[in-house]
């Protein structure tokens, strides 16, 4: 057994393409050597700008030896009509260097097919590597590779050299002009020259004494502790994990340092500040114990303690600059008051074919009207205000400078223009949630708001017929989906997805054939969303699917589906009435029953099974509840021992299906158990 060592050293990568390149390197080189046989140890990842390294602990030296079992061509292709080997089936046997002679043919889904079993002698581990690493790194592509010079090859930024050892040997191969070796470099300024790496187990400690920490998780850890070392007992680094991993892929040698900039700064909102030098500069702000900003920032330096100052100065008449341009537009902005920018969203598209983002407002607001009306009437004035100002901001000039903003300047913009607080918080909450794991509305008006905006977006799309498919989501239609579902739980509201959707459509004005395809679509699409979520939580996937098969959606109605289910599943009599259920079930796939004809009713058993079906649909109304069905399981199966459902008689076989259909009622009154599994 051998260590194994491939670096891949290029022009800087961006920081975000980092983690899914390393991701995927790993899981090609695993990939490869478990297609190929070789038996390997625990793999170390590494990862700097410049690199993306794999470390395997060890890997052995030889293959295994293998049995192969090869699919060649279709039998009809392989021999003639007289049961001759064809040149077909001749090119198939050489390619596997074995007689014409030595051929099977095997039964496949597709038909009958030439087959061949092949003992394969094991190859050296490096051989293998030679031959395939190649192929491997051209295939590492993410949607943002490029190609670069005259050469063919595709990659996150032009490649400058690979490194590829087992033990102390060089791995030979190229790639694209690029012959692998045992040369990596150091710090692109503070150690350029290249480094030979003697051995795997060398390679930390070489690029260390050569000013890389190419461990990741070290890196983290010594920008966290330059940036505790800078704090005081009155001021710390504002908590950002995601500036923190961000930060960690930009540099090689980190330095924090601290800078300042001028106290006036500070009149600006917070997170404006902190988006300033987030967002452009990737500088830590800093704040008191309390959470109130201060006038000073950490940046974390690629280069060592002794040019502190330079990049202090450096890093401090940037942001001045930044924060000075945020500083304007935050005054410009407000020399009109929030409602005033309200007319200037008929100039700015939603989309092509649906508007502007004033007939969005106007969407929102029709529809928040009748979400208010329906679930909080007394709301329904602050409801209507926050609706047409919760897009104004977007016409403002720190939203178009820090998209990101949005929502949160509309909330600071309208209580700076004398706007109630409930309708300036609504607008930032609107927004909510904005990812997984994100808040929910705090506020009422926020969550009708939010509620009608999430689903102005999902019917609007739809109309459009511009729905996510296979992994791709451009508009976010799934995330917000799930937000709607949470929102609608959290706060209990007595709304279903059926009213939601019938009422969105409001806004677009479909065709009376279109608006009921829309609808349907519209309903499977959160059905999907809210099977995902349900499973996520536990509970099996039959009850979910025999929960969900309800006409309508309604949150707190399909949890209390989906509670009563699940302990009636629980209970001994449980599989014998679901037996019992599935009968009414199956004969009714392909019959549509009328009423019931008491008259007509003859036999005991159906006379039974008339009037035991009677009082339980009472006592489903009462504390017993659904635990009555397991009253059902005898009469049902009585029934169907006693008499011919399909009588001679077409008006006694239409009335028996007609009673069987007010069971089968009753069963679907809590769920559809035809979906429930024993």
């Amino acid at each position: 057994m051998q260590p194994l060592l491939i670096e891949i050293g290029s022009e800087e990568i961006p920081a975000r393409f980092i983690p899914r390149g390393l991701a995927l390197l790993r899981e090609d080189l695993v990939q490869l050597l478990e297609k190929s046989a070789v038996k390997y140890g625990s793999i170390s990842e590494y990862s700097t700008p410049r690199r993306l390294a794999l470390l395997v602990e060890s890997v052995a030296e030889m293959q295994d030896d293998r049995t192969i079992e090869a699919l060649g061509p279709p039998k009809k292709a392989a021999y003639d009509a007289a049961g001759n080997p064809t040149k077909a089936a001749s090119g198939f046997a050489r390619s596997l260097n074995i007689s014409v002679d030595d051929l099977t043919i095997k039964t496949t889904e597709r038909g009958e097919y030439v087959s061949a079993t092949v003992q394969e002698k094991g190859k050296p581990t490096a051989d293998v590597l030679s031959e395939n690493l190649p192929k491997l790194i051209s295939s590492l592509q993410l949607p943002k590779s490029m190609r670069w010079g005259d050469g063919s090859l595709k990659y996150f930024r032009p490649i400058q050299w690979i490194l590829a050892l087992m033990g102390s040997e060089v791995i030979p191969f190229t790639v694209d002009s690029i012959k692998s070796g045992n040369i990596s470099y150091g710090h692109r300024f503070l150690s350029p020259s290249e480094i030979i790496i003697g051995s795997p187990s060398s390679y930390l400690s070489a690029l260390k004494q050569n000013h890389v920490y190419a461990d990741t998780g070290e890196r983290k850890t010594l920008i966290s502790d330059g940036i505790r070392a800078l704090e005081s007992s009155d001021c710390k680094a504002h908590e950002d994990a995601e500036l923190l991993d961000t930060v960690t892929n930009l540099v090689e040698h980190p330095t924090a340092v601290l800078g300042n900039f001028d106290g006036k700064y500070l009149a600006l909102p917070k997170e404006l500040l902190i988006t300033v030098m987030k967002t452009h500069q990737k500088y830590f702000s800093m704040e008191d114990m309390a959470g109130n900003m201060k006038s000073s920032f950490i940046v974390i330096s690629n280069m060592n303690e002794d040019v502190n100052d330079t990049v202090k100065r450096g890093a401090e008449r940037v942001l001045r600059a930044r924060l000075e341009d945020a500083r304007f537009y935050y005054i410009e902005d407000q020399k009109k008051a929030l409602q005033d920018y309200v007319e200037e969203l008929k100039k700015v598209t939603f989309q092509e074919r649906l508007g502007s983002l004033f007939e969005k407002t106007e969407r929102i607001s029709l529809i928040s009207s009748c979400i208010s009306e329906l679930i909080k009437p007394e709301l329904k004035e602050k409801v209507m205000r926050a609706s047409l100002l919760c897009k104004a901001d977007l016409v403002t000039g720190v939203v178009g400078e820090f998209p990101e903003l949005q929502g949160y300047m509309g909330m600071i913009y309208a209580g700076n223009s004398g706007e109630d607080k409930d309708i300036a918080s609504a607008i930032f909450e609107h927004y909510l949630p904005r990812f997984a794991g994100d808040s929910l509305p705090s506020g009422e008006i926020g969550a009708i708001v939010s509620l009608t905006d999430k689903m102005d977006n999902i019917a609007s799309f739809f109309y459009l017929d511009m729905v996510p498919s296979g992994s791709e989501d451009p508009f976010a239609l799934r995330r917000q989906a799930a937000g709607i579902i949470n929102i609608l739980q959290s706060n209990a509201y007595a709304v279903t997805l059926n009213w939601l959707v019938d009422t969105s459509l409001k806004g677009l004005e479909p065709s009376v054939e279109k608006r009921a395809l829309l609808t349907e679509k519209i309903l499977q699409f959160f059905a999907q969303r809210l099977e995902g979520m349900l499973l996520s939580q536990g509970h099996s996937y039959d009850i979910v699917n025999a929960a969900l098969s309800v006409p309508v959606l309604d949150m707190t109605d399909i949890h209390k589906r989906i509670q009563a289910l699940s302990a009636l599943k629980g209970k001994a009599g449980f599989p014998s009435l679901l037996t019992a259920a599935k009968r009414v079930y199956n004969i009714l796939a392909k019959v549509q029953p009328g009423a019931v004809k008491e008259n007509l009713l003859s036999e005991p058993s159906e006379i039974e099974l008339f009037v035991m079906a009677g009082k339980i649909k009472e006592e489903m109304t009462t504390a017993v509840g659904f635990d009555a069905l397991f009253k059902l399981e005898r009469p049902v199966n009585s029934f169907f021992d006693g008499v011919l459902v399909m009588d001679k008689n077409p008006e006694i076989k239409e009335n028996r299906l007609a009673l069987l259909l007010s069971v089968k009622k009753l069963f679907d009154s809590l769920a559809d158990f035809s979906k429930i599994i024993e």
